[in-house]
C-alpha cells in the first residue's frame, strides 16, 4: 500500500471522532497487521474501490473506548455493554470515516466506490481480505483506549 494512502484515513479519523465525539486522538506508529484477527470487540469493515485501486478499511474498539465515545457522540449517559445501538454507531463512524478518506481520495485523483459497512461483534473475530496486500494498522490513543484502524488497498 503506497505512503500516500494513508493520511487520509489519518485525517477523516481524526476529523470524524473529534468534531462528532469530543475525543482528542493521537496516531501512533503504523505497522503491518500480523494475522486476521480483529483488534477489539467491535468492528466495523468496509469496501472501497476505484477504477484502479481496490481494498478495505476496518475500524476496531474494545469496549470501554466504544462506549464513551458513542456516549460523547449522543451526549447521553455511558452504556455499560455493547448493544444493537453501539453497533450502529460503529456502522456511522465507519460510513463517516470512510466518505472523508473518500473526499481526500478525491484530491489524489481517486473516486472511490464504498460498499456498505458489515459490522461485527466479539474480539478475535477471524477476518479474511480478498486481497493479498500487506493491511497497514493505524493505532490511535484516546482518553477512553486505544482503537485500530486498518487499511488495505492495492492496484487493480
Amino acid at each position: 500500500m503506497k505512503a500516500e494512502y494513508l493520511n487520509p484515513f489519518v485525517h477523516a479519523t481524526k476529523n470524524v471522532l473529534e468534531t462528532m465525539a469530543q475525543t482528542k486522538l493521537t496516531g501512533k506508529k503504523p505497522h503491518l497487521k500480523e494475522g486476521v484477527s480483529t483488534y477489539g470487540d467491535v468492528t466495523g469493515i468496509i469496501g472501497m474501490a476505484s477504477d484502479s485501486v481496490e481494498g478495505s478499511m476496518t475500524i476496531s474498539f474494545p469496549s470501554a473506548c466504544i462506549l464513551t465515545i458513542v456516549s460523547r457522540m449522543l451526549m447521553e449517559e455511558a452504556k455499560t455493554t455493547i448493544d444493537n445501538d453501539i453497533v450502529d454507531a460503529v456502522g456511522e463512524i465507519t460510513n463517516m470515516i470512510c466518505g472523508g478518506a473518500k473526499a481526500e481520495f478525491g484530491k489524489l485523483g481517486l473516486s472511490f466506490n464504498l460498499a456498505t459497512p458489515t459490522m461485527v461483534t466479539g474480539k478475535g473475530v477471524e477476518i479474511h481480505h480478498h486481497s493479498d496486500v500487506p493491511i497497514i494498522v493505524l493505532p490511535f490513543e484516546t482518553d477512553c483506549g486505544t482503537f485500530v484502524l486498518e487499511a488495505n488497498l492495492a492496484s487493480k
